[in-house]
């Protein structure tokens, strides 16, 4: 009697975040490259959007499929091939769709606001690295019109007068709260969250 198996793989959707890439001349990676790069990873259904470092794949569950795991062997490829480091951040759509749906500001226009309001990634909880009121030491940062909420590890940012000349820099986030940090805005993150849906279905 023969007897056949068959491995059924789970084929899971992820959205990376890079951090810093194609800002003022630095750490220059062209999108086109960065999908090559993902395809030798084994990922699938690569998706790039603008050129800030947003890439949707999907991966299976016989890989790494541990977001942090994830993020740390795209980032150990993008430094063989590049030669220089980049925070990577890699959430699942319902980690996005979650901190989309948290969202702590009111009567928000997209249309007008989108570009107002960041979505902060942190790498872990501020209350995990820091003794302190994490808002608190981030609040002589604020100029007035700007609203400043966290909620896990995403930190809400309104600039109502628009974030060019806000204080509240990645820098001071991250040398504050002692994570790594990410943003996208609003715009940005409802596109992502547009573009996974493909993916999974």
């Amino acid at each position: 009697m023969l007897i056949f198996s068959q491995r059924i793989t789970k084929i899971t959707t992820y959205i990376s975040l890079l951090r810093g890439i194609n800002v003022a001349g630095q750490k220059i990676i062209k999108m086109a490259d960065l999908k090559m790069l993902y395809q030798q990873l084994s990922f699938e259904n690569i998706q790039s959007y603008i050129q800030s470092g947003n890439v949707i794949f999907n991966s299976h569950d016989n890989e790494v499929s541990d977001c942090s795991q994830l993020a740390k062997k795209i980032n150990q490829a993008i430094f063989a091939h590049y030669k220089f480091e980049v925070p990577v951040f890699v959430i699942t759509p319902i980690d996005l769709q979650n901190a989309r749906a948290n969202l702590p500001f009111d009567n928000i226009d997209v249309a007008t606001d989108g570009s107002k309001i960041l979505l902060c990634f942190l790498s872990d909880f501020p209350n995990n690295t820091i003794s302190n009121n994490p808002i608190a030491l981030l609040t002589p940062y604020l100029k007035k019109n700007e609203h400043l909420h966290i909620i896990g590890k995403v930190l809400y940012l309104h600039c109502e007068d628009g974030y060019g000349r806000s204080k509240l820099t990645h820098s001071n986030i991250e040398k504050k709260l002692k994570v790594n940090a990410t943003s996208r805005n609003l715009k940005t993150v409802d596109k992502l969250i547009a573009l996974a849906a493909k993916n999974i279905s």
